[in-house]
């Protein structure tokens, strides 16, 4: 049996192909060049979508570890603001304190000198209590409350933990997170253990009239100052060596961004110079096709008649 297809609708069919396959080329190439990428589904290049994909994972790991890293330096410049504050307040005091050492000082210099020297006890109370860029105690280790705490009595006691705790950075690096208060605040002097908060406390005692002789307590109070601003200056030098070593991991992580991110754009971008020339290389031959679908289907055969 021999059938005689239609010669005009199989005209039109092969057209309508033709042109549908030119205008999703078309579409495809202009979604190319306003988006940059040039995979829209996996089965566009399954190779090529599953390096997308797990380059993907590591950006947005990356992404989160360069959060943490921006967090860290945050509270370093917090740690290393406070531990200035304290080091100039402890410098004053020492200051305070040699004026008080001298013979020639009278009660009410003494007394006048004590009530500096609380008001700047109050002052590093204060900021042994800051809180880091995320409202918790700064030297208060991985506690949650409050770093320092007073009782009725003015005496000041350690309420954070023993140990300030690590953040991790991701690949195998983490960083120290900061200084638990003891760290900074706590020190030895003449074989004894001392604090800032203690041995402020018992200087101002002794020139308000609690020493024999305030002068003598002053000169014996020189000692424990120096070794408490010595304390305070390790945490400053291990303050900037922390900032130091996180601005290397910081630059790496910057240098392995732009590779991963390089890599994207080698695996599914696209060359717009020549998709732009494909597009209208495309567009053309479909407006020509178009232009001479439309010219042969208005042709009649009583027209040649």
């Amino acid at each position: 049996m021999i059938t005689t297809g239609n010669s005009t609708q199989a005209f039109y069919g092969r057209s309508q192909l033709f042109m549908g396959g030119l205008r999703a080329e078309a579409e495809s190439l202009q979604r190319q060049v306003s988006t940059g990428e040039r995979i829209a589904r996996s089965s566009d290049d399954p190779v090529a979508a599953s390096r997308l994909r797990a380059l993907a994972r590591h950006e947005a790991l990356g992404s989160i570890d360069a959060g943490k890293a921006r967090r860290v330096d945050e509270d370093l410049q917090l740690t290393t603001n406070a531990l200035q504050s304290v080091a100039d307040d402890l410098i004053r005091a020492r200051e305070l304190t040699l004026w008080a050492s001298s013979e020639t000082t009278g009660a009410t210099e003494h007394a006048a000198i004590a009530t500096e020297l609380e008001q700047l006890r109050e002052r590093i109370f204060a900021t042994a209590n800051a809180l880091d860029s995320g409202g918790r105690p700064l030297f208060g280790g991985t506690s949650g409350t409050v770093a320092y705490q007073k009782d009725a009595a003015g005496t000041v006691t350690y309420a954070g933990t023993a140990s300030p705790g690590e953040i991790d950075l991701g690949q195998g690096q983490s960083i120290t997170r900061g200084f638990a208060g003891p760290d900074i605040f706590e020190f030895t002097s003449g074989g004894a253990p001392a604090d800032v908060f203690g041995s402020l406390a018992a200087l101002a005692s002794a020139l308000r009239g609690g020493a024999a002789d305030p002068s003598q307590a002053a000169q014996d109070a020189l000692a424990r100052l120096d070794d408490a601003l010595g304390s305070v200056t390790r945490a400053q030098t291990v303050s900037g060596a922390r900032s130091a070593w996180l601005e290397v991991v910081q630059d790496r992580q910057i240098d392995q961004s732009l590779v991963r991110n390089q890599q994207m754009a080698d695996a599914g971008g696209v060359d717009l110079t020549s998709a732009i020339a494909r597009l209208q290389q495309v567009l053309t031959v479909l407006e020509a096709s178009q232009a001479s679908f439309a010219r042969v289907a208005s042709l009649s055969l009583f027209e040649r008649i």
